[in-house]
């Protein structure tokens, strides 16, 4: 399989979609297939693509020839792996059991899963050369390469086991001597019909154990083939998400190729005030224009000194994009957000 897979990732608010959008069209050629993905159901790729709508079905992107995007529907998705890993009346149950569909739509693990799957199989499709994936900015990216071990421990954990018996075949049977006294506590407690839809649910989610198993082996795989690029601002925030991504990712063997610091400022500014400001004759003007530049100046070195102890703490490249006052939103913008930038360095690994 030669589709290179270039995943994304970081806190909310870092501007990885705008960067995501940039990496695809910046490395794409009418003969090189390219494919943008993400999760974020805000309209933030189709805004920085110029696009006035985006669904899970890849639409090409009009000014950046061999480009596709598409958007993710977790709901959709996991009604997708219902209907593929389990059997048809067992999924016919999943889909209107109301647990289930809150844990589709609103547990951000879930919704990982559903995304690393839709990347496996646009992956195992052969259609594309190169998949940039933006992931969801739950836990800073880190549910993304979690999601698929932690959502097979979950359908098969020691709980489910014990409210619905070590074995399958028979399962109502012994469902009655474990889970049914605990359920029955919690049916006369809420006074609703609790005790039927849990057990359904329980019973019926312990059937995809196998399947969920084997498939979140093989998401791993690719996400440990993938180059992963971990994009930050010099915000305390997204740097303190960075920080944990790098040390709770070891569990999987996933080390990032790069740090890519957004918005970041230019380092010519931390020189900008030793320098005369020429045609401004108001002392008090040129007094205030300086203080300004020394301010901005010290951040610029606070914002370099602090990222570059970050990247060095990790052994792995720091890239700078610059800041720009306005967002990105056609190819050509998004283009130039990443000039100067060696694109082959950042996404080898």
């Amino acid at each position: 399989m030669n589709t290179q897979v270039v995943v994304v990732t970081g806190a909310g608010g870092v501007g990885k979609t705008t960067l995501s959008a940039a990496l695809a069209i910046a490395v794409a050629s009418p003969t090189t297939r390219t494919l943008v993905m993400t999760v974020d159901p805000a309209k933030r790729l189709a805004d920085a693509l110029d696009l006035t709508s985006l669904s899970g079905d890849p639409v090409p992107v009009v000014d950046a020839p061999g480009v596709w995007a598409a958007m993710l529907d977790a709901t959709s998705s996991w009604e997708a792996i219902v209907r593929r890993y389990s059997e048809p009346e067992i999924a016919d149950r999943l889909l209107v059991n109301p647990y289930f569909r809150a844990l589709a739509d609103r547990f951000p693990a879930a919704q990982s899963f559903a995304a690393a799957e839709t990347m496996s199989i646009f992956i195992e499709s052969g259609s594309w050369d190169l998949i940039v994936v933006d992931t969801p900015p739950s836990a800073g990216g880190l549910d993304f390469y979690l999601a698929p071990a932690r959502t097979a421990d979950l359908v098969g954990g020691k709980l489910l086991h014990w409210l619905t018996g070590a074995q399958l075949p028979g399962r109502r049977f012994l469902y009655r001597f474990t889970g049914r006294p605990l359920l029955k506590v919690a049916d006369t407690i809420l006074g609703g019909p609790l005790l039927e839809d849990v057990a359904e649910f329980l019973l019926d989610l312990r059937t995809m154990y196998d399947a969920l198993t084997a498939r979140a082996h093989t998401m791993q795989r690719y996400l440990q083939r993938a180059t992963t690029l971990v994009v930050t601002t010099a915000d305390p925030a997204p740097v303190a998400e960075a920080v944990r991504f790098f040390e709770e990712l070891t569990e999987i063997d996933v080390r990032p190729a790069a740090i890519i610091l957004n918005r970041a400022l230019p380092t010519s500014w931390a020189d900008a005030a030793l320098q005369p400001i020429p045609n401004v004759l108001d002392p008090a003007v040129r007094a205030e224009l300086t203080k300004n530049l020394v301010n901005w100046g010290g951040e610029a070195r606070r914002q370099s000194a602090a990222m570059v102890g970050l990247a060095d703490r990790y052994g792995v490249p720091l890239v700078a994009v610059p800041w720009v006052p306005v967002s990105p939103t056609d190819a050509k913008s998004l283009i130039a957000l990443l000039d100067g930038i060696d694109l082959g360095a950042v996404m080898s690994r």
